[in-house]
């Protein structure tokens, strides 16, 4: 099995972080699969984004979502999706394709009959945009992920991936337990049928996220506990 990550939104551009994140992606053997951004950055200068996509090795730009947005208005999202649309097109322009990264606001009901999410899979043309689907969100949300990963077909590009649960042992104060992230395999996600939607349709990437709530405390322990369940189902 490879490695491979997310370069996430959140961090400061420039062309020295630029330069010190390319060399230890160099030292360390990652693949850079795709590179998180705003669709504010991409409106302002796609051609900027795309050829810092480029420097990092990778043809996906994708958007983690918009903040301070309301999901929940359906003419909102028809503009969402028209904008996700043109920043595509320019993207396309510039030989890299764009993404959207889905956690589980896009659930909300826009109508009686679609949420968020049918919207942009609706609206959004396959040559401008497409998905990388974050099944641990939706299953968060109370949604089916493997149905929402059948209906995106071929247009879900990336997969990513972690499962759900809680380390409770022992008697507990109350009958309701908080859930959150876990190695995978050890929650109560059904990851395994995941896993077969997400090589039947080809997807280009697993990406795991591990970000907190680890097994002993240890990030590094996390991490091989879920790269064994990758070597053995991926």
């Amino acid at each position: 099995y490879g490695a491979a990550a997310d370069q996430g939104g959140g961090y400061a551009r420039g062309q020295g972080r630029q330069s010190r994140l390319a060399r230890f992606g160099q030292r360390s053997g990652l693949q850079v699969v795709s590179l998180h951004t705003d669709l504010g950055s991409l409106e302002r200068d796609a051609k900027a984004v795309a050829d810092e996509a480029k420097s990092f090795g990778t043809k996906y730009v994708v958007i983690t979502g918009m903040y301070r947005f309301d999901y929940g208005d359906e003419a909102t999202m028809h503009d969402l999706a028209a904008r996700l649309n043109k920043a595509g097109e320019a993207l396309k322009a510039e030989g890299v394709e764009l993404l959207y990264h889905n956690h589980n606001c896009e659930l909300r009901h826009v109508n009686a009959e679609k949420r968020a999410y049918d919207i942009l899979l609706e609206e959004t043309d396959p040559q401008f945009v497409n998905f990388e689907f974050d099944s641990y969100w939706f299953t968060e949300g109370g949604a089916n992920a493997l149905a929402w990963m059948q209906r995106l077909g071929t247009r879900m590009k990336l997969w990513h991936i972690n499962d759900r649960g809680t380390r409770i042992s022992g008697s507990a104060v109350t009958p309701i337990l908080k859930t959150d992230s876990m190695e995978l395999g050890t929650g109560n996600m059904d990851l395994d049928s995941l896993m077969a939607q997400a090589l039947t349709i080809g997807v280009d990437a697993v990406i795991l996220e591990s970000h907190r709530n680890w097994v002993d405390n240890s990030p590094i322990k996390s991490l091989q506990l879920s790269a064994e369940y990758l070597k053995q189902h991926g």
